[in-house]
């Protein structure tokens, strides 16, 4: 299983970014993926999740009503629609696969990483 993450860039703040995160495998679809980011000096942090079927999903405190993560599972492809963007959110962003369907914060439960897309709002 292979992850890219792409849609990264240098935003204002109050903008919009969308994230994509294109996954390899036949099985896609039975996956869970998460988006978790990772500022300079800072732990890698859980940023949404979204379950095999898109019925469920998971965000943390600092991006509900911001974030919305979605896939379309024709196109192996997991999305994170970034709203009103935030200086604090500047961070590489990675998006990651559990084949048991786990898609919450616990980052030792993902089986897959992709690398980083670089996210950067100025205020």
């Amino acid at each position: 299983v292979q992850l890219q993450a792409s849609g990264g860039g240098l935003v204002q703040a109050g903008g919009s970014l969308r994230l994509s995160c294109a996954v390899s495998g036949r099985t896609f679809s039975s996956y869970a993926v998460g988006w978790f980011r990772q500022a300079p000096g800072r732990e890698r942090e859980f940023v949404a999740g979204i379950n095999w079927s898109g019925a469920r999903t998971s965000y943390a405190d600092s991006v509900k009503g911001r974030f919305t993560i979605s896939r379309d599972n024709a196109k192996n492809t997991v999305y994170l629609e970034m709203n009103s963007l935030k200086p604090e959110d500047t961070a590489v962003y990675y998006c990651a696969a559990d084949t048991g369907d786990y898609y919450r914060d616990y980052r030792a439960r993902y089986d897959y990483w992709g690398q980083g897309t670089l996210v950067t709002v100025s205020s």
